[in-house]
């Protein structure tokens, strides 16, 4: 009875956190969403002075072109406006291949707001953790989680590295972490969280 209450009132959560949005996108950019019913009017996302402010239903990953390429330093401020009542994460993804196909591949690294963040992979539909979820000494204040913080990815010929608020978290070849590709944002679940300087810095 328990289990059935549980998920009764998860269908109600999720259903109040539909959204109706007009389902364009800002100029340049596209999505894709987990799961293959979801469609762009679930979703909103505002662009103003520079930064991108998504209000979502579905949980999916956004893109514009940008490539994550040779030695880069790949970056983004987020800051989640509202808190969950779930744990949802959001953060950047690089390494993106066949993002509208069936074969999809990308590398992505997620924060959440107790503090914690993931890596992991996406072949298909099949997803692998490379760091499972972790606290991040640097979210963390005196009275509580930061909810505003700087993701980095920073890729040299030989290793990639994640960085939360310019403290390292994690390394790793560059074999793992995947070949030059696509790079963009994820964001799950039912979230208000707004990204800003997001940028691809090429290193010489």
């Amino acid at each position: 009875m328990r289990i059935l209450a549980f998920f009764a009132s998860l269908s109600l959560m999720i259903a109040a956190n539909q959204i109706q949005g007009s389902g364009k996108l800002p100029d340049g950019w596209k999505a894709r969403f987990d799961d293959p019913s979801a469609k762009p009017e679930q979703v909103v996302v505002d662009e103003k002075d520079g930064a991108l402010t998504f209000t979502t239903g579905p949980a999916g990953i956004y893109y514009n072109g940008d490539k994550a390429e040779k030695d880069y330093d790949f970056s983004a401020t987020f800051s989640q406006l509202k808190p969950t009542t779930m744990l949802e994460a959001y953060g950047v993804f690089i390494a993106g291949q066949d993002l509208d196909k069936d074969t999809q591949r990308y590398t992505y690294f997620l924060i959440r707001q107790d503090g914690k963040y993931l890596i992991k992979e996406r072949n298909g539909a099949a997803t692998k953790s490379i760091v499972d979820w972790t606290p991040a000494p640097s979210m963390k204040e005196p009275k509580g989680v930061k909810t505003s913080n700087t993701l980095e990815i920073r890729a040299t010929a030989n290793s990639v590295q994640f960085v939360i608020d310019g403290k390292p978290v994690h390394s790793m070849t560059r074999d793992q972490a995947g070949a030059d590709g696509l790079a963009g944002i994820r964001i799950n679940h039912n979230l208000n969280v707004q990204v800003g300087k997001l940028q691809i810095k090429k290193n010489p």
